[in-house]
């Protein structure tokens, strides 16, 4: 079976519309959500970054001096905040110590290195590593989530065991290399699989890709 990438991603921008995602203020902010958002909802989230906020601790300097038990319980609404203030201080040494804390200098670097150097970091997984460079650094990585696994393996474009790199790359070589097309059309599988292609209760009769359905 062919993949319709393009078919897919047009039916699906009809549907919902724009995305605008990932809410966020600045790019830092999406590298400590994109931590943060680790096997939990966005809205717990959303309230460790209000914490952060409210003490004026969400920059790189702030957050790269704070003391991890202190960080800890300031991102504790988003669960498993011990491990998480580890994975954030880890990648803050690196960021520090690679890119002297600058968005703006790792937002220079190349593609293939400083995906190489996240991965490099203790807690810093594939989707992680490429919602970093698509959403904080706006590269032109595709960003393979549980959402679109499920998605595409419903409709039998993947096997359910198809692997992370396999997805990424049948969706980058069937797509135009763009960070905004990327960045949209990942929002929108996001959209599909929160309100449709459910894990528990799939709302197929009504998906607005139920003529591509296998």
């Amino acid at each position: 079976m062919s993949f319709p990438a393009e078919a897919i991603f047009k039916k699906l921008y009809a549907s919902f519309g724009p995305q605008a995602w990932w809410p966020a203020k600045t790019p830092f902010e999406v590298m400590v959500g994109a931590i943060l958002t680790q096997n939990t909802a966005w809205a717990n989230v959303e309230r460790a970054i209000a914490n952060l906020q409210d003490n004026n601790a969400l920059s790189a300097r702030a957050l790269y001096l704070m003391p991890r038990k202190k960080l800890a319980s300031l991102i504790r609404p988003a669960g498993y905040y011990n491990i998480k203030a580890k994975r954030l201080k880890n990648f803050l040494k690196f960021f520090f110590r690679e890119y002297s804390g600058s968005v703006r200098k790792m937002a220079g670097a190349d593609i293939a290195k400083l995906r190489r150097q996240l991965l490099s970091v203790n807690g810093i997984g594939e989707e992680t590593a490429d919602s970093i460079l698509l959403y904080a650094l706006n590269k032109p990585v595709f960003v393979v989530d549980a959402y679109t696994k499920r998605i595409f393996a419903r409709h039998g474009f993947i096997s359910k065991e198809a692997l992370y790199q396999q997805v990424q790359d049948l969706c980058t070589e069937s797509l135009s290399r763009s960070a905004r097309l990327f960045n949209e059309y990942h929002a929108l599988l996001v959209r599909l699989g929160k309100d449709y292609c459910r894990k528990r209760k799939p709302r197929c009769e009504i998906c607005p890709l139920k003529q591509a359905c296998s």
